[in-house]
């Protein structure tokens, strides 16, 4: 998930608000991030909560167990960042991979790549897909690409929605799974027949797959099966396996060289990156594996908030969506303004030291008026709490809400 929320800041009493009446938003951002960081109970433990020291130790001993602390420093892309790049085009059954410093550079870069290649500058995505909700308009802005959308549903295109287009597209990009749309995915028989449709229109495959790591319980099928419907993939290395930052771009070794030059153009080619590769490294290691068992949990989590929000005491109207997680993230929506909601789960964790709900936000443009929506993420701290403990959790914190 991308984390609204800044580290924990100085110790010390800050609520945010001025003396003058007005709402430091920063400040407030920076309480709230050191309250939920503080609980005692989370769901979640993003990778920006913690300390400077706290990481770089944590970082440094999982080197020296993993045999790579006499590692040699890396300079422009070689020595452990090339280790990484190995690992990922294994992991996900590619020729080749490149380490980026940003998904959006990534992503840029094999859009380009594919345009040039096709002799088409159209891309034919969602209209909730990451560069069109969270990039402000790169690809036109820096690639002189144009985008189109086969279909406007919260949910991925039917093979149909690409078959009948009425306009040629040189790239299809699916983004798996699709984040704001509830983090949803089709079925393995859906994606597969919507990728034919694409080939049928002789347009390159590319996967945003930023969360990929995830798909396989809902897929039923390994990373390299799923990865390799695709020409190429991206894949991010902080929003499933607790990275610092960073992202690869894999595909074949042709693509890969000149992806490798525009790296270098955008000013990619950082000089060391030992820190970010080595995180990464750790990621595969230890949260990769793990995956599996935070989706299972998190349709346990799911099934209680469900169960909570519809009883007596519930708020009347939710959703939680999907009903059934595809990942181990899904939203939230409840009837209620977002400030209340917010102010609900905080106030629930200075009392109680449970962190159940974190920010609650309007819903998008053109989205009902009166509700919220948050997105809820199960990682291993979520693995201790049973369907019990989230349903008192939502009794404590709808309590708050009303109160």
């Amino acid at each position: 998930m991308d984390v609204d929320e800044l580290p924990p800041g100085a110790p010390g009493e800050v609520t945010g608000e001025p003396s003058d009446g007005t709402v430091d938003e920063g400040a407030a951002r920076r309480y709230r991030a050191q309250v939920w960081g503080g609980a005692a109970r989370s769901l979640w433990r993003p990778s920006v909560e913690g300390t400077v020291g706290g990481r770089l130790r944590a970082l440094a001993d999982w080197a020296e167990g993993a045999g790579l602390a006499d590692a040699a420093l890396d300079v422009y892309g070689d020595g452990l960042v090339e280790v990484l790049e190995e690992r990922i085009a294994a992991e996900l059954g590619m020729p080749a991979a490149v380490f980026f410093p940003t998904g959006t550079m990534a992503q840029q870069v094999a859009l380009r790549c594919w345009a040039a290649r096709t002799g088409n500058q159209v891309v034919a995505l969602h209209p909730l897909a990451h560069p069109e909700v969270h990039e402000d308009g790169a690809l036109v802005a820096l690639s002189g690409l144009r985008t189109v959308h086969p279909t406007a549903a919260p949910r991925l295109p039917s093979a149909e929605e690409v078959r009948d287009h009425p306009e040629p597209f040189g790239t299809l990009m699916l983004e798996l799974p699709l984040r704001d749309a509830g983090f949803v995915l089709p079925t393995w028989e859906e994606l597969t027949a919507t990728v034919g449709a694409a080939r049928e229109r002789e347009a390159a495959v590319h996967f945003d797959g930023a969360r990929l790591w995830e798909c396989p319980t809902h897929f039923g099928r390994p990373l390299a099966e799923i990865a390799g419907l695709a020409d190429s993939v991206y894949v991010s290395f902080y929003k499933s396996l607790d990275g610092m930052s960073g992202a690869a771009l894999a595909g074949p070794e042709e693509l890969m060289a000149e992806a490798r030059v525009w790296l270098h153009r955008y000013g990619g080619q950082v000089f060391q990156q030992y820190p970010t590769a080595l995180a990464a490294l750790r990621g595969l290691d230890t949260e990769l594996p793990r995956l599996p068992a935070y989706v299972a949990h998190a349709r346990v989590v799911a099934e209680a908030l469900r169960e909570a929000l519809a009883g007596k005491d519930g708020p009347g109207w939710f959703r939680v969506h999907p009903e059934v997680p595809h990942t181990h993230q899904f939203q939230v929506w409840l009837p209620y303004p977002p400030d209340v909601l917010t102010a609900a789960a905080l106030a629930q964790t200075e009392r109680t030291g449970t962190c159940l709900f974190r920010r609650w936000f309007a819903p998008g443009p053109g989205g009902p008026p009166g509700v919220a929506v948050t997105e809820v993420t199960v990682a291993s701290s979520g693995l201790e709490w049973t369907a019990e403990d989230v349903r008192t959790a939502v009794r404590d914190f709808l309590a708050l809400v009303e109160g």
